[in-house]
């Protein structure tokens, strides 16, 4: 009997959408031969699990389903939700609660990692160089010319717990903060403002097996937009060169750097850490830790220039969950 594996996309964000492109991409670049796959769409509204062109409503009780008066269950769930429930710590709650096998980072880490503040805050007691940041919340009494004096221009302006550059905004001109701040606003509760770094741009994927963790090898982002924005991540307007152009000493220096980070943060599954190389000084932006798997996304271009096969890598970490 194969073993059945729901992948689960959607959630409750804004990247919605992008989760669910990466759960179609999964069905594709996994091992169908070895895994019965499912894929299961999370909304406010529905929790349904895709047979053909059927959809079956989920059963909150035990993550199961009835396929024609036969009942489904599962052995594992890969999470692709990007965002909330799925990446901030609540759906893992869950799954812990009914004891079901999930591939990403536990409950504690995936609450902590989704908070960009939080997680600046984390490692800086790990000696790991960051931007200066601020936090606002909704409601708070905002005083530009402080934030201005504290950060300079440009800085970023982006929602605290948010992904995929939704309410992101590079700001040049204390006029256009104010205005950044309540775009971010609308995409969440709490915004972080960042000190702009002049740099280059690099991305690294990250997993363990067999408690040993597996740097990937890195990605340099280059884009002619103001910053990796949602056109640039996802619609072409970025070129990926994989692996980066750097040397050998600062690809040590990184790779080592993100398997530090990763173990610092207690990280389950592949996750993705993005930095800015500034004076040959890595600048920790945010991790990923259920990055996007879309045809368009960087972890899969880097397992394959690893030497690997996709399907491989994500039988690995099925199999790990399940230990």
């Amino acid at each position: 009997m194969k073993k059945k594996i729901a992948i689960i996309g959607g959630g409750y964000s804004s990247e919605s959408g992008i989760s669910m492109k990466s759960t179609y991409q999964l069905m594709e670049m996994m091992d169908s031969a070895l895994y019965d796959l499912f894929p299961v769409c999370i909304t406010k509204t529905a929790w349904t699990a895709q047979v053909g062109n059927k959809h079956y409503p989920i059963s909150k009780e035990d993550f199961s389903f009835d396929m024609e008066g036969t009942k489904i269950t599962f052995d594992c769930v890969y999470n692709s939700i990007h965002g909330t429930p799925g990446e901030d710590g609540r759906l893992p709650a869950y799954f812990e609660l009914i004891g079901l096998p999930y591939t990403s980072c536990g409950v504690f880490t995936g609450a902590l990692t989704f908070n960009k503040f939080a997680t600046k805050k984390f490692l800086e007691a790990f000696d790991i160089h960051t931007a200066k940041a601020l936090l606002v919340r909704k409601n708070d009494t905002i005083d530009a010319c402080k934030i201005i004096a504290q950060l300079s221009l440009p800085c970023f302006v982006k929602p605290n717990n948010g992904g995929s550059s939704f309410g992101v905004s590079k700001v040049k001109h204390e006029s256009e903060l104010l205005p950044a701040i309540t775009l971010a606003l609308h995409e969440d509760d709490e915004v972080i403002i960042e000190s702009f770094v002049q740099g280059i741009e690099i991305s690294n994927g990250v997993y363990k097996v067999n408690n040993t963790v597996s740097v990937l090898p890195i990605t340099e982002i280059q884009t002619d937009n103001e910053f990796f924005d949602y056109n640039a991540k996802y619609e072409g307007k970025s070129r990926e060169i994989t692996p980066a152009q750097l040397s050998e000493e600062l690809t040590a220096e990184c790779k080592a750097l993100t398997a530090k980070i990763y173990t610092a943060l207690d990280c389950k599954g592949v996750c993705r850490v993005d930095y800015i190389i500034a004076n040959n000084t890595l600048y920790f932006l945010e991790i990923n830790t259920v990055p996007g798997m879309s045809k368009a996304s960087i972890i899969p271009q880097q397992i394959r220039a690893a030497g690997m096969k996709e399907a491989d890598v994500f039988t690995a970490l099925i199999e790990e969950a399940m230990k």
